[in-house]
């Protein structure tokens, strides 16, 4: 087996370490992609080609993320990570981890912590990876390590709910929500959104007004009770998704094109939060993307014809 081979045998696992350092599909490939170079120009073949790879995607993770963070902090609006529809990396003994690992709320959480504390956390609590190889991974101490992961820890368990949401309980919910939405039944999205829901957007500055949060049960209702029936009424569509492992959806304009995609946080029995990713340049990697000013100038128009 030649060195491509062993080098796509992994890649799934490398693209889902960098993902989950980086929050951003684009910047993972380009750690995966330079992970691979230096493997194949390496002199001496790796003892363990996986420990290899593992560890170089990581360290040039964290000086990936080292720059993206500057240029984070002067983006405009609120910045999501870029959504991803399906993780390539398969793992079933760990399965629940790498969901909640890779939730939009936990990316969000994850960007309070150092690039190292970020890098310890994924590889030791997401992926399971052993306190030896990560220390091997990001050139600590095995004890450095501990210490890393013990803080990271405390800052995501900061404010998350302490419980699990049963897959079916929280898929038959954002069932009600979707059938809701699509109706424009103002009613029925009360009552499936938590008193506090908050509903927010990333457009970076490259897409309509609905990038602006809402706050409130009412309010977001309210908000999509008349958004979705009016993109439904010019021909789009909203496709039930799971996005970033939750429960959500893909707004696709009348000729199939992305608009933006919906993620939702559910627990206690109701939505809590409510993510869309409307920036364009972070929606290529699923396909096609809609003219979101077009469709918004559109839908805007059917709305007040419909009164």
């Amino acid at each position: 087996m030649g060195r491509t081979d062993d080098f796509e045998r992994f890649r799934p696992l490398l693209f889902s370490i960098a993902y989950r350092i980086l929050g951003s599909v684009e910047d993972a490939e380009d750690t995966v992609q330079e992970a691979w170079l230096r493997y194949v120009t390496a002199e001496a073949e790796p003892v363990s080609v996986q420990a290899y790879l593992t560890t170089t995607v990581t360290r040039v993770a964290i000086d990936a993320l080292r720059a993206a963070r500057v240029r984070r902090e002067a983006y405009v609006g609120e910045w999501f990570p870029e959504p991803l529809l399906e993780d390539p990396y398969d793992d079933p003994a760990r399965s629940a981890e790498l969901a909640d690992s890779i939730s939009m709320t936990a990316l969000l959480m994850l960007e309070r912590l150092s690039p190292l504390e970020r890098a310890v956390f994924v590889l030791h609590d997401g992926f399971g990876f052993g306190f030896a190889e990560v220390a091997a991974a990001v050139g600590r101490s095995e004890a450095a390590c501990r210490q890393l992961a013990v803080r990271a820890r405390r800052h995501m368990t900061e404010g998350r709910p302490r419980f699990r949401v049963d897959r079916r309980e929280r898929e038959e919910l954002a069932g009600r929500f979707l059938d809701a939405l699509r109706g424009g039944d103002v009613g029925a999205l009360r009552k499936v959104l938590a008193p506090g829901v908050r509903s927010a957007g990333d457009g970076g500055g490259k897409a309509p007004a609905f990038a602006r949060a809402v706050t409130g049960a009412d309010r977001v209702a309210r908000l999509l009770g008349a958004m979705a029936p009016a993109l439904l009424a010019i021909g789009g569509r909203i496709e039930a998704r799971e996005v970033n492992g939750q429960p959500g959806a893909v707004f696709l304009d009348p000729e199939g094109k992305i608009i933006n995609t919906l993620a939702l946080e559910i627990y206690d029995g109701r939505v809590q939060t409510i993510l869309a990713v409307i920036n364009p340049d972070k929606l290529r990697h699923l396909g096609p993307v809609a003219d979101a000013w077009s469709v918004d100038r559109l839908a805007r128009q059917a709305m007040r014809a419909t009164g």
